[in-house]
């Protein structure tokens, strides 16, 4: 019902910040979970900059993955809760178990305190690298029947969102009681960044249009953020969602060059540093020899990451934007707050 308090947590991340504002515009009340309270006053700024002024029918609560502390008051008296914080690419970690901890066990904490204040349904935000990591191409699409192979070449993200959705999902099964679980996986996200706290995916835009000198041979399936937030809206009120995953991906698969294609045609002047060379294999592979962030790419070298969003099209009448724009929003959003140089 409309003037329910809904938990958001990663209230300071790209994909909480935009469900924040879907969740306030279908008329609930959010409780966003940030890391530090000082980070309040600009989360709102954010959100003013995607048109949004709630007053008070938004609150802040601390929480941390790693610590026990605030997760039951965060969780009290919310009838549901999504949680979208999580460790991301863009952070500084020494070890594997960095990646895998806060993961895992910051998905136990909100389950735990959801699950205790009588929370109805969670809304987990998980990942395709949930779904299609550490594997050769399938030969079709991927889709929420695939689970990514933990013994093939997986990075640490991609592992920690593996094992931190199986373990939400073995806590609903164990110990969750009546309360519903969702979860969502998303592919590369899009669309407009609100402030300077992005995502990798759109960190991956912004080496392309500042001129990285040609595209490894690299595909990704994506979508737009407002159309994630839509989502995981869907699947915290619609009852088909109750125990599902769904793919959050809009279209077919795009190579990078694609993407670059796509840049130099709708941004016109602003990518003219853009590459439309393809990198070879080969030279990807030399390149590694000496650089480690091209030789944690070359997994990815030549695979087929089709996915599929017809699960969340056909239960939830879900109705994604075409990746084309959601690229085309994320660039201009980039430009227009100046975390990308034209």
């Amino acid at each position: 019902m409309a003037d329910d308090t809904v938990l958001i947590t990663g209230g300071t991340g790209f994909i909480g910040q935009h469900t924040i504002i879907a969740a306030l515009a279908a008329g609930f009340r959010v409780r966003a979970a940030v890391r530090s309270l000082n980070r309040e006053e600009e989360v709102r700024a954010y959100l003013s900059h995607g048109g949004v002024e709630p007053g008070d029918r938004l609150s802040f609560v601390e929480t941390d993955l790693v610590k026990d502390e605030g997760w039951a008051e965060a969780a009290q008296g919310c009838v549901y809760a999504i949680h979208s914080a999580s460790s991301t690419p863009s952070g500084n970690y020494a070890s594997e178990e960095d990646w895998i901890r806060p993961a895992v066990d910051g998905n136990l904490r909100l389950l735990h305190a959801a699950r205790d204040a009588g929370v109805k349904r969670v809304v987990l935000t998980s990942a395709f690298g949930a779904i299609g990591a550490g594997k050769a191409s399938l030969g079709r699409p991927f889709t929420e029947e695939d689970w990514s192979d933990l013994d093939g070449p997986i990075a640490p993200y991609q592992k920690s969102k593996t094992l931190a959705e199986r373990a939400a999902w073995d806590f609903i099964s164990d110990e969750g009681g009546q309360m519903e679980l969702a979860t969502i996986n998303p592919t590369a996200v899009m669309g407009p960044a609100l402030g300077p706290d992005t995502s990798h995916s759109l960190m991956m835009l912004k080496g392309i249009i500042e001129g990285q000198p040609g595209q490894p041979r690299i595909q990704s399936c994506f979508v737009d953020v407002r159309d994630v937030a839509d989502l995981h809206l869907r699947a915290m009120t619609d009852p088909a969602a109750a125990g599902e995953r769904f793919l959050a991906t809009s279209g077919d698969a795009l190579w990078l060059v694609d993407v670059a294609g796509i840049l130099k045609e709708r941004l016109g002047e602003q990518a003219r540093k853009v590459s439309a060379k393809e990198v070879s294999d080969a030279d990807m592979k030399a390149a590694a020899e000496t650089d480690p962030k091209m030789r944690a790419l070359l997994p990815l070298l030549g695979i087929d990451l089709s996915a599929s969003g017809d699960k969340a099209r056909r239960l939830l009448g879900w109705h994604p934007r075409p990746p084309a724009e959601a690229i085309e929003a994320a660039a201009r959003s980039l430009i227009e707050v100046c975390i990308i140089n034209v």
